[in-house]
């Protein structure tokens, strides 16, 4: 039996969230690991009781430097408390003085990314500039105080090896298609009242809050483009929608993004102002988890723009819905559609607006990226990847050991 401490008091959105609500429930069905929890308040209650996960709260809603001060002051004494033999640090930046070996999960790709530092710069959003170098040098530090560092894509890993000098390991974030698809929960009524609307529609899907590195500009440039080039092709009759699953607010967002310049770039793109029901950017905020199936399954092809990811859970639950993707050309995004996608250079809303049409004018390529989609979501799991993980501790353990 190997005894685990989790630290998840980072996870409040985002792949952090996705990540402990699919982790957790698999460590708590294995007979070989106990595990102690450590979050914030607000997400321990997604969590029901399990019989060999404890739960630790912490309340001490802080930015992230000053958690990082506050961690490295209580968790030592916290991890030593609960008999763990393995601290998993679950938010990029590790314990500095861990009092048992630790294993670092490192999977935000804005400290590597130069687009991200271009792109703040050019905003003048100094503050996020500042805040990101700062936690760039905690997290690319944690890289050399933590016994094992685990990126979710091979490609992400590479990319920290590079920047730290330190070998980085891969391990797969996974995907569970029963789970996801097992709420029969609906759509809330005016998410569902405005797919209604554009039920003669061709549906683009983007699942995203808004920020700036997946790069909803460039696909709110393309729309105009679409809907030009359609008209040129006689096809007027044919529209196209955009779903986001946000609103282009910036008190709507996790983050301190800016949201004003993308909305009103969204206004000066969208069609059909004279009729709110025929405007092709819609905006639907936030859509609950539990139902968010419901609204792939209600779309034709999904779109990611961004310029910075290390692993992407919507690309995985679109192709296990039968979505065909169109995605910007990244290393990560090859590595986790490979066939399942056709690609575009990140910053070209003209090369962006072409794959939708050739998408749009396609019946036979949707078709063979939905399914090599629904072959590909099925090589990512939640149980190998918790496998892969206690199988890294007892690593660990057993190294630890051999020392004495």
């Amino acid at each position: 039996m190997i005894r685990l401490f989790i630290n998840g008091l980072a996870a409040s959105a985002g792949g952090g969230l996705t990540y402990l609500r699919n982790v957790i429930p698999h460590l708590a069905r294995r007979t070989d690991a106990e595990t102690t929890v450590l979050l914030n308040p607000a997400m321990r209650r997604e969590f029901e009781e399990f019989g060999n996960i404890s739960f630790i709260e912490d309340d001490a809603a802080l930015a992230a430097g000053r958690r990082f001060i506050h961690e490295q002051k209580t968790l030592p004494k916290l991890v030593r408390c609960s008999g763990a033999q393995v601290l998993i640090s679950a938010g990029n930046f590790a314990l500095w003085r861990s009092p048992v070996p630790q294993i670092l999960l490192s999977r935000n790709s804005l400290y590597t990314s130069s687009d991200f530092f271009r792109d703040v710069r050019a905003r003048g959003d100094y503050a996020i500039w500042a805040d990101t170098m700062i936690r760039g040098w905690l997290a690319r530090r944690s890289i050399g105080r933590a016994e094992i560092t685990v990126a979710p894509s091979e490609a992400f890993a590479q990319e920290l090896t590079l920047w730290s000098g330190r070998k980085v390991r891969t391990l797969h974030h996974g995907f569970d298609g029963d789970a996801f698809t097992g709420d029969t929960t609906p759509l809330p009524p005016p998410v569902h009242d405005e797919l209604e609307r554009g039920k003669d529609a061709f549906r683009l899907l983007f699942v995203s809050h808004y920020n700036y590195y997946r790069n909803f500009e460039t696909l709110l440039r393309a729309m105009p483009i679409v809907r030009g080039r359609l008209g040129q092709e006689r096809q007027g009759g044919s529209k196209v929608k955009l779903y986001l699953t946000c609103r282009l607010k910036s008190v709507e967002n996790p983050g301190t993004y800016r949201a004003e310049s993308a909305a009103a770039l969204a206004d000066q793109h969208r069609g059909g102002h004279d009729n709110d029901n025929d405007n092709d950017i819609v905006e639907l905020g936030a859509v609950p988890y539990r139902s968010l199936h419901h609204l792939y399954r209600a779309c034709h092809i999904y779109v990611t723009p961004a310029y910075a990811e290390s692993f992407a859970h919507p690309l995985i639950e679109a192709m296990s819905s039968g979505l065909p993707v169109v995605a910007s050309d990244l290393p990560v995004h090859r590595e986790i559609c490979g066939d399942a996608a056709i690609y575009f250079p990140r910053f070209s809303p003209e090369a962006l607006a072409e794959q939708i049409l050739q998408l749009h004018r396609s019946t036979e390529l949707r078709e063979r990226l939905s399914q090599n989609g629904l072959r590909r979501a099925r090589d990512f799991s939640w149980s190998e990847h918790v496998e892969g993980l206690v199988s890294l501790a007892g690593e660990l353990v057993q190294r630890e050991m051999e020392g004495h």
